[in-house]
């Protein structure tokens, strides 16, 4: 998003599913960090499978992600970077920053089509520039931003000084010539690959965010953190040669049809499926539920319960019915178990219709999971975690695939298989350090999860 907000910045601390005390287990060694963590996990270089929608669903969502900005303004004309794009980035980034960018651009070339090269920062003006920064200084400019992405400037600098004209006003811009993108240095690595994916595909693509779209980055709900499918196909029409520059959402849309059965014949026929703005009122029950603050605020919880309310009189069945309910499990968890446990099976439920199998029944199935583990039914948490971890490695979520496998190892244990729950758990801290950073964060989601096991 072109200020991604941290409604999603992290899991939810799972210690919170159950006031249960931590099993008392003198061989408690397990869910300690061994004396030689294994190497950062990686992901390997894989293409998305193409979106399954039709290509008039898919025109409309374009021109709806394409002329309006997130908060509700039009956007009369397309801008977009006309002949190649260069991108650079500002000496001092973390060392993962530069493997991550590498892979989505790769990305970007063979999936998009784009025309899109690294350059050094001293070769040159770059069509994009990247900066790393500390998150608290980044925010004491921009509070509410993870990361995010600017027009008509090259550095942090230029931002700071230009940061209150109209020059940075998206509005304006008929071709792109100098975007910056602005990322957190001080950050896990797999935060900083989620903004670089975000902020890149809007600094070459639309800048709107839809909550309507299941299975996208350009969505707020921030299930989806590298680009989908969905994304490479909007990205490649929106640098096709058959749109331009200054054109008008009615010239754009006179162009898209022809564009899309071009480059995704197999979406030719078919309805438009889900459609229609999301009310100003839910997107803000939403934000104040999963926004800043403690997850026992009662205003956040309040706000949950409206999104569920307005979802409900809406008439929806899409993903954005099952958001609300997820993000009123997340809220309850410590102060209404059977509230919580309730939203997650609601949501569960218009998930598994949504996508069987994908990442969002992955986050669903993660929760419930921790509530069969904290219940000693390890079976079931084995169950859960299992369905899960497919989708978890398909959208590359390194927290969510290490804290599946934490759960799993705990409940491994629990049904007398120490030596599996041992390379279970020992494989889950590669992934730990990709998703959660710091080695102090990897020990304290391993210990969480050791303490739902209920005691003995």
């Amino acid at each position: 998003m072109v200020l991604r907000l941290t409604l999603l910045a992290g899991l939810m601390a799972l210690s919170a599913c159950t006031a249960l005390p931590r099993m008392e287990i003198p061989e408690r060694r397990d869910a300690a960090l061994p004396a030689t963590l294994p190497p950062m996990a990686q992901f390997a270089l894989r293409s998305a499978p193409a979106p399954e929608r039709s290509n008039a669903a898919i025109a409309r969502d374009i021109l709806d992600l394409s002329f309006q900005m997130e908060s509700g303004r039009e956007i009369t004309r397309l801008s977009r970077f006309e002949g190649p794009i260069t991108v650079a980035v500002v000496p001092g980034a973390p060392a993962s920053l530069s493997a991550d960018l590498d892979r989505l651009l790769a990305r970007l070339r063979r999936e998009a089509r784009i025309d899109i090269s690294r350059v050094s920062r001293d070769s040159g003006p770059a069509s994009i520039v990247i900066e790393t920064l500390p998150r608290s200084r980044m925010q004491r400019v921009v509070p509410q931003a993870a990361c995010f992405v600017v027009p008509r400037v090259s550095s942090w600098n230029d931002f700071r000084r230009m940061r209150n004209g109209r020059d940075l006003d998206w509005t304006t811009l008929e071709t792109r010539q100098q975007i910056a993108v602005f990322i957190p240095s001080d950050v896990p690595p797999q935060e900083i690959r989620d903004c670089l994916h975000e902020e890149v595909s809007q600094a070459i693509g639309p800048l709107n965010d839809l909550y309507r779209l299941s299975d996208s980055v350009f969505n707020d709900d921030n299930f989806n953190a590298v680009l989908t499918g969905f994304d490479m196909l909007v990205l490649r029409a929106y640098n096709d040669p058959a749109l331009r520059s200054g054109m008008t959402r009615a010239e754009a849309a006179a162009a898209l049809p022809g564009i899309l059965a071009r480059l995704n014949p197999q979406g030719n026929g078919g309805g438009l499926g889900p459609s229609g703005a999301s009310p100003r009122a839910w997107i803000d029950a939403i934000e104040t539920a999963l926004g800043r603050g403690s997850t026992n605020d009662p205003r956040r919880i309040a706000a949950a319960r409206q999104a569920v309310a307005i979802a409900r009189s809406q008439g929806w069945q899409d993903n954005r019915l099952a958001f609300s309910y997820f993000a009123l499990g997340r809220l309850s968890l410590t102060r209404d178990q059977d509230l919580s446990l309730a939203s997650f099976l609601a949501a569960g439920q218009i998930y598994r219709q949504i996508a069987p199998g994908g990442i969002h029944m992955a986050h669903v199935n993660m929760q419930l999971a921790a509530f069969a583990l904290s219940s000693g039914q390890a079976e079931r948490a084995l169950e859960l975690t299992g369905a899960a971890l497919p989708a978890a490695t398909q959208a590359e979520n390194a927290s969510l695939l290490a804290t599946l496998l934490m759960i799993r190892a705990e409940a491994l244990d629990l049904t007398g298989r120490p030596s599996e729950a041992r390379a279970v758990r020992l494989d889950s801290l590669g992934w730990g350090r990709y998703g959660f950073g710091r080695t102090d964060a990897v020990e304290a989601r391993l210990n969480e999860i050791a303490g739902l096991v209920p005691r003995t």
